[in-house]
């Protein structure tokens, strides 16, 4: 049952009760890949720079949610790596009091140029999105890509220092459902994290991907129980998967159900976009624009009750399974 009286001393507690302590910070909604169940071939509906956030904005809105509890900050895209002042907006980001964890999210593509500044800046997580380790394939699924550049980016960030490095995988039938083990294998041999994700109708893209390909992850353990021995492990981190560990080997890897196994219950993040627009849900159209308010000259205590109330309005759950509204904007236009 809701509770609409939440007051600022309830900080980002939303009306069900859960606490909000994760911000997935958009830096961009453009990207250098064109993954099939991101963003559609030809898509140029991109933001305008003076629509976008300006690192100053930026601080001050990431300021005011770390004041009313958020502890995690997760930089993302688009390729959040496309955005050249990325280094300095996290270095200015990592002194705000308050803020435990700044971590990235990247296609890696660009990693091995950035990859000392951004460890000096003060990032030390990294997830990376890699849905095949086959050149070839991986440049079907990305529009594309080149992979040789996904591995250098991994390698440098290896050596850097970056810990843990994650690898994501979208598990989809008849595309990659044929690499599991080999992704293990991958990670173990690197000492990488692995999450397979499932994937999800966001956007006519992603809805058409999900439509020809939704594979669900209990099919993916059933198939890597056959190989590895798996034991239920855990692992430190604001997101939302399952984890395992691979017996006799230090490989963590997790499942990421927001379709068989939904994880709404325990949702503790918002997302924000680079033009300052706040997404409650990923699933679900609910959204506050905080731009105009920066723009229009508002306080940090008009700032702070307009998050508060937004929060209250964070929905209990999507609606990906119950055929309600269909989440029309692209994964990338949302911020990961």
């Amino acid at each position: 049952m809701r509770n609409e009286n939440l007051t600022l001393s309830d900080t980002l507690r939303d009306s069900f009760g859960r606490p909000i302590e994760y911000l997935r910070l958009s830096v961009t909604d453009r990207c250098d890949l064109r993954c099939s169940y991101c963003m559609p071939k030809g898509f140029s509906d991109y933001e305008e720079p003076e629509d976008w956030l300006t690192p100053a904005e930026t601080l001050r809105v990431v300021r005011v949610f770390t004041e009313l509890g958020v502890k995690r900050v997760r930089l993302t895209g688009g390729e959040p790596l496309t955005r050249r002042t990325l280094t300095g907006l996290a270095q200015t980001l990592g002194t705000l009091p308050g803020l435990q964890d700044l971590s990235l999210s990247t296609n890696a593509t660009r990693l091995a140029q950035h990859a000392q500044s951004l460890f000096a800046a003060g990032i030390r997580r990294i997830n990376v999105s890699l849905d095949s380790l086959r050149p070839e394939r991986f440049r079907e699924i990305t529009g594309g890509g080149k992979i040789d550049k996904v591995f250098a980016g991994l390698m440098t960030a290896k050596a850097t220092g970056f810990a843990p490095i994650k690898i994501n995988m979208v598990a989809m039938r008849g595309v990659n459902d044929d690499e599991f083990s080999d992704m293990v294998d991958f990670c173990i041999e690197h000492g990488f994290t692995l999450r397979f994700i499932e994937t999800m109708p966001v956007g006519d893209t992603g809805d058409q991907v999900m439509r020809d390909h939704f594979l669900n992850l209990a099919e993916v353990r059933s198939q890597l129980e056959k190989r590895f021995d798996l034991i239920p492990s855990l692992m430190p981190g604001g997101g939302p998967a399952r984890y395992f560990k691979v017996r006799g080997t230090d490989l963590h890897f997790g499942f990421i159900t927001p379709l068989s196994q939904h994880f709404c219950d325990t949702c503790n993040r918002v997302r924000l976009s680079v033009d300052g627009t706040l997404y409650l849900c990923l699933g679900q159209e609910d959204k506050v624009e905080l731009r105009p308010m920066l723009r229009a000259g508002a306080t940090d205590h008009e700032l702070r009750e307009t998050i508060i109330a937004a929060i209250a309005h964070k929905p209990e759950r999507h609606e990906f399974n119950s055929g309600g509204t269909q989440v029309v904007r692209f994964m990338n236009m949302t911020g990961g």
